[in-house]
């Protein structure tokens, strides 16, 4: 009898501590959703400045940064220089993004959008002729337009 009413005790004791279902709420300042849709109306926005401060990219692009590798074709003082030679570059490639940075003293150019160094290296061998100094560099890239074709 005493093991019967034992067993009742904690029956009931474990039923009185059980937890019921509730509610729960969310409580977050107002400017989070405006916060993110800036972001995303910023990233949709098609502007010919890319955020890393590089000149060049294509408009209307959406901006989706992740870590890739992009070729360094050509860096120097002279910025009319860097400038011809990113347009010598597009006229060949018009596909290709470029990216012209400023770290001081110098300009550099490096151009493309890669995931993998395979595909820098291609490039670079591609372009060995046309440009003496070529450099692989792993940086922050922009991700690059999946293009899905239904080939059956």
């Amino acid at each position: 009898m005493k093991k019967l009413l034992t067993g009742l005790l904690c029956c009931f004791s474990t039923m009185a501590f059980a937890q019921t279902r509730g509610v729960v709420s969310v409580v977050k300042d107002p400017m989070i959703d405006s916060l993110i849709a800036k972001r995303i109306e910023l990233s949709l926005k098609s502007t010919a400045t890319s955020p890393s401060g590089a000149v060049g990219a294509k408009p209307g692009t959406t901006i989706v940064s992740q870590m890739g590798y992009r070729v360094q074709i050509f860096y120097g003082s002279d910025r009319r220089e860097v400038f011809n030679e990113q347009s010598k570059f597009n006229a060949s490639y018009p596909e290709l993004n470029t990216y012209i940075t400023y770290k001081q003293p110098n300009y550099y150019l490096r151009v493309g959008d890669f995931r993998t160094r395979l595909e820098a290296q291609r490039l670079l061998n591609e372009l060995r002729p046309m440009f003496p100094t070529l450099f692989i560099f792993r940086e922050k890239i922009n991700a690059p337009n999946l293009n899905y074709s239904n080939d059956n």
